[in-house]
């Protein structure tokens, strides 16, 4: 692959439009040896969401998105929101910019949100060395939108080694501030239609059993696309207009100090403006505050592949028992490992770099925790395997 199709990667990939299509080893291209995972996560989320700063801890995984991309100049790169953390694959000539973005979005969390964020910069030299992969497919939610889709372990070894201390990015300078234009976290959370909002994530429990896991995996998608829109937590016209007061107060702060006063009312002005054209059924030039609506309920990103299945969707009872019994039966047989995480609510957190385009991104995780609980229940279950003799 030469310099300038390295560099374009993600963007050249062909995209699937039918979710199924993460089952489907073809739809996935191998990342070049040149780039690197950006990786990040919250030490001891569990802690925060039992406190109850569901919002912070959201917000803080989002905002390593959000710098990476800006400090690139570029939002088509793969990446993936894990609620308490985040993985951006950065080509060649944007590791040194992603290094610094990592290391003042750790200043940034640290000192405005109160928490620990982990950050490392990871090549993917380093992973195919260890023997891993990491493989990315297209995901095309709407036509202005695409998500990535990671597979091969090669992401999981890389959260692995950044929580050993491995490839860590030198501190920031105590000044330094992450861009985070466009983050925002404004929306109330989105209570469920059906029943429950169910945070789900779902590993291979080992490398020989890949076809059995794909199986699964499709078994799952499709008890969950048998609820309405396929369990997406939005209605089709999107979110009730809301502003989050913890949302507001989080949003501010990713603002540079000196601008937060303004930053507040800004928002709070876009939140009344857009409030008032839609309950009057207006636009303002180009912009239609239903329409933007409908584009939020598109472009979520409600579930994802991630070296394993993550979904956080809106569900009955029944459908929840069926797919609970499916994950057990997989896991009593050796094909997975799985953590649920069931709560009332789901949590919107958002990369808009201007509502006048199509194209802004909305990260879907559970009000109560999400998949940072499901993570949690998980990893108690790996732990309580019982090891071959």
């Amino acid at each position: 692959m030469n310099e300038l199709s390295s560099e374009t990667f993600f963007s050249a990939l062909p995209v699937f439009v039918d979710f199924a299509g993460v089952a489907d080893s073809h739809n996935y291209h191998a990342l070049p040896a040149g780039w690197a995972l950006a990786t990040a996560d919250i030490v001891d989320s569990s802690g925060a969401i039992e406190a109850g700063r569901y919002k912070a801890v959201n917000m803080a995984g989002a905002s390593v998105i959000s710098a990476v991309l800006n400090a690139l100049g570029n939002n088509d790169l793969p990446f993936v929101f894990g609620g308490d953390g985040a993985i951006v694959a950065v080509p060649p000539s944007g590791a040194e910019r992603a290094c610094s973005a990592l290391s003042a979005v750790q200043n940034w969390v640290g000192k405005e949100l109160g928490l620990t964020l982990r950050v490392a910069l990871v090549p993917v030299a380093e992973i195919i060395a260890a023997g891993r992969e990491v493989r990315v497919a297209r995901f095309q939610v709407t036509p202005d939108v695409s998500y990535a889709m990671f597979a091969g372990g090669g992401s999981s070894w890389a959260e692995a080694r950044m929580k050993e201390g491995r490839f860590a990015v030198p501190p920031a300078p105590p000044e330094a501030h992450p861009d985070l234009t466009g983050l925002s976290c404004r929306w109330n959370p989105i209570r469920s239609r059906h029943g429950d909002i169910v945070s789900i994530i779902a590993l291979p429990a080992g490398q020989g059993n890949a076809q059995a896991f794909e199986a699964l995996v499709l078994e799952i998608v499709a008890l969950a696309g048998g609820e309405e829109r396929e369990g997406h937590p939005i209605a089709p016209e999107g979110p009730q207009i809301g502003l989050s007061g913890a949302g507001l107060s989080v949003e501010t702060k990713a603002a540079p100090k000196g601008g937060r006063i303004r930053h507040w009312f800004v928002i709070l002005g876009q939140h009344l403006l857009t409030a008032g054209l839609y309950r009057l059924g207006l636009t303002l030039g180009r912009f239609d505050p239903k329409a933007y609506r409908r584009d939020v309920a598109r472009n979520a990103d409600f579930r994802k592949f991630d070296d394993g299945l993550k979904m956080t969707i809106d569900i009955d009872p029944a459908r929840f028992r069926q797919i609970e019994a499916r994950l057990e039966q997989a896991a009593g047989a050796g094909i997975c490992h799985f953590g649920l995480h069931r709560q009332d609510s789901a949590l919107m957190t958002c990369i808009v770099p201007t509502a006048l385009r199509r194209d802004h991104m909305h990260f879907i995780d559970g009000a109560a925790g999400g998949y940072a609980m499901a993570a949690t229940r998980l990893k108690k279950q790996i732990s309580d395997a019982p090891t071959a003799s």
